[in-house]
């Protein structure tokens, strides 16, 4: 089956935001949002590890949440957080009694205000170095974080970082520990563990602090949350705003059932209805997502690639659909050969979906560019991929080569003659 989504952004935006992001070392970033006003198309595989990107509209106020500061609720106020998501009202007034909390919140849901500001406000009361430590699965969401508490006010006191990264510095960075942390965090704890990062877990909770705050954030309670739960926390409590399959009240679900020769056909036909909007194409394997990505460029269709064979150079963030207050579609494609998957995708989600309304007609009238497309697209497949082995095969071409013209001289000047004239 081919997924894609739509995002509608209800708002455009365009703002510059100067800020300092602090991971295990401080750096500068400029960043530069702005709503997109033409198509634009990212192809990703099912292996691509999604990021997260800055939300726009959780708001706490002293009404919504009970304890928050004034110049923590203005600085929402200026970032534009209109109300406080459900995980920010169930675990920030927890956070601000000294409690340990355990949320169990989808991606996109706020949970990083819900910590941050229990945090800042500690920070405002009482600053220091290396106050709190916010452990998470990639760098990128480590940046990310950081921006958010820089947005916030400050991320000074504030370290966030991967485990491993943080075992090397524990282990490698002269002067540097953790004996006067105040608060731990591990956001997404879910996919800490799952990246095996259990042993560097279990050293960082060697060597800091038992008098502590900790915070724990995960989409599911595993097993082996559940395990980091026990060895972590004290006294926890759970604030749950999400089940297990659930999904965002904001993004409008549809299928289409389609022969699977046609797919690109429907691909391209909805591509061009929906103009004007960006897209997120997910596909079963890298190479399909890299042969899509060719296919709308040949068609005039601007598309960014995403997949795991690709440098980190090439990796976009990317917010993923109706995020942020935003509506979006998701549009599932499915073929003779997914029916029964998508039954009991069906039946996770507990809802059956409305198929997305299509003219047959009209889509088969784009068969021949969209097959002429594909040619291009195979083509360009072929030759990208015979210029990835041809480095080697030159390499090993030259060798022969060395090695050819080194017998010849040998021979010409070498011992061989030498012992030819010896034998007169």
């Amino acid at each position: 089956a081919l997924t894609f989504t739509q995002t509608h952004s209800l708002s455009h935006t365009h703002r510059h935001t100067h800020s300092h992001t602090h991971s295990l070392t401080q750096t500068h970033s400029l960043s530069h949002t702005h709503a997109l006003s033409h198509t634009h198309v990212h192809t990703l595989s099912h292996t691509q590890t999604h990021t997260h990107t800055l939300s726009h509209t959780h708001t706490v106020t002293h009404t919504d949440t009970p304890g928050v500061t004034e110049v923590l609720c203005e600085a929402c106020d200026l970032l534009g957080w209109k109300k406080p998501t459900k995980i920010q009202i169930e675990a920030i007034p927890v956070a601000l009694e000294g409690r340990d909390v355990i949320g169990l919140a989808e991606t996109g849901s706020g949970k990083t205000g819900a910590f941050a500001l229990p945090i800042l406000q500690c920070l405002l009361a009482s600053a220091q170095r290396l106050h709190s430590l916010i452990l998470t699965p990639t760098r990128e969401l480590a940046f990310q974080i950081a921006e958010h508490f820089d947005a916030l006010g400050s991320s000074i006191g504030v370290k966030t970082a991967t485990p491993g990264r943080l075992i090397d510095h524990l282990e490698n960075t002269k002067g540097f520990n953790l004996r006067a942390l105040k608060y731990l965090v591990m956001d997404e704890a879910d996919r800490i563990l799952n990246m095996d990062f259990e042993s560097e877990v279990d050293k960082i909770l060697k060597v800091i602090p038992r008098d502590r705050r900790t915070f724990l954030f995960s989409a599911t309670m595993t097993k082996k949350v559940q395990k980091l739960q026990r060895a972590a926390l004290q006294d926890p409590v759970k604030c749950t705003v999400s089940s297990k399959y659930a999904t965002v009240d904001k993004l409008q679900q549809y299928y289409i059932f389609i022969p699977s020769k046609y797919k690109d056909c429907y691909l391209v036909s909805i591509l061009n209805e929906l103009a004007g909007n960006s897209f997120m194409v997910f596909c079963g394997t890298c190479n399909n997502a890299q042969r899509v990505a060719l296919l709308l460029r040949n068609l005039g269709i601007t598309a960014i690639p995403l997949h795991g064979q690709m440098s980190q150079d090439y990796i976009h963030r990317v917010g993923r659909t109706a995020r942020a207050g935003r509506s979006g579609k998701s549009i599932t494609f499915v073929t003779q050969y997914d029916v029964e998957l998508f039954q009991r995708i069906e039946a996770l989600i507990g809802k059956k979906l409305p198929a997305f309304p299509t003219q047959e007609e009209e889509v088969m009238m784009l068969l021949e560019r969209v097959s002429e497309a594909q040619r291009f697209a195979r083509i360009e497949m072929k030759e990208s991929s015979e210029k990835r082995k041809r480095p080697k095969a030159d390499e090993e071409e030259a060798d022969d080569r060395e090695q050819s013209s080194g017998v010849r001289k040998k021979i010409k000047g070498g011992s061989f003659r030498g012992r030819a004239k010896r034998g007169r």
